[in-house]
């Protein structure tokens, strides 16, 4: 039996995985691409020899990155989403009847591609008509487009070509293709392994939208496990839900959505650095 040990971007500890088969494995233009088969966590996707999405878990992911946010709006109709090559945003987001299209924006649509042949429950949904793929710098993509009620970015680490998501430059050309209600909400790593990532994401995101927030949730196969959401917004508190909780999730619901935000107490020293670790 193979083994594969992982060391994530910023990560001080390595995974490693035991691996039955590997199932796929090509460089597209922009990363290598490999799929593997693991005893416990079924088929795993790897970019650039770094675990971005398995089976058996990856629903905490997705349903937290996108349900927040969605469920913060009233009646979101276009969302925008940035990454998330494997589809699984782009499912959940589809699971709200009130969506009228999503940009899909995937800079390589290698992953799109593999993850439709080897994650079909997870990539099911990219092929909806509402679904609009453009393989493109979402950078890019956001000085483009208006009116957008929900933007998600679902990046990998914040190095390489996904660094360009993580800008002053990129949250301002976000906030300009926002409406009134309009919110943003991105991944910022993991709170225990990178907490000064965590808090500069803050304080820039406060420097441009009226509304900062931070949640979290576990997860097994992300370095530090306790990943941090950023969510930013021009009118809506995100720990306000507005809507009752969507069919078919696993994980999120309206009780989850009131329990992931940190409190205000344990907040207000983080981002004031005042907590040791």
């Amino acid at each position: 039996m193979i083994r594969f040990s992982e060391s994530a971007p910023f990560s001080p500890i390595s995974y490693s995985y035991e691996i039955d088969n590997i199932l796929y494995k090509k460089k597209s233009q922009y990363q290598e691409i490999i799929v593997v088969e693991n005893p416990y966590f079924g088929k795993i996707m790897l970019l650039d020899n770094v675990v971005q999405v398995t089976e058996r878990d990856e629903f905490f992911y997705h349903e937290m990155l996108t349900h927040i946010a969605m469920h913060t709006h009233p009646n979101p109709k276009n969302i925008v989403v940035i990454g998330g090559g494997d589809g699984g945003t782009v499912r959940e987001v589809l699971r709200h009847d009130c969506v009228e299209r999503v940009y899909f924006i995937e800079i390589d649509k290698e992953v799109i591609n593999t993850a439709k042949e080897y994650f079909p429950t997870i990539a099911g949904a990219v092929d909806d008509l509402r679904v609009l793929i453009k393989p493109m710098d979402g950078a890019l993509f956001v000085k483009e487009v208006k009116d957008i009620d929900v933007l998600i970015v679902d990046s990998t680490d914040i190095i390489g070509f996904a660094e360009s998501l993580f800008s002053d430059e990129f949250f301002r050309a976000v906030k300009g293709c926002l409406t009134k209600n309009g919110i943003f909400v991105t991944h910022t790593e993991s709170l225990h392994f990178h907490k000064k990532m965590v808090i500069e994401m803050q304080h820039r995101l406060k420097g441009i939208f009226p509304i900062v927030d931070l949640y979290t949730t576990p997860l097994a196969t992300y370095p530090g496990n306790w990943w941090a959401f950023a969510i930013a917004s021009l009118s809506l508190n995100p720990r306000v839900y507005s809507r009752p909780c969507v069919s078919g999730t696993r994980y999120y619901d309206s009780e989850i959505h009131g329990q992931c935000f940190l409190t205000k107490g344990f907040y207000d020293k983080l981002i004031n650095n005042r907590l040791d670790w």
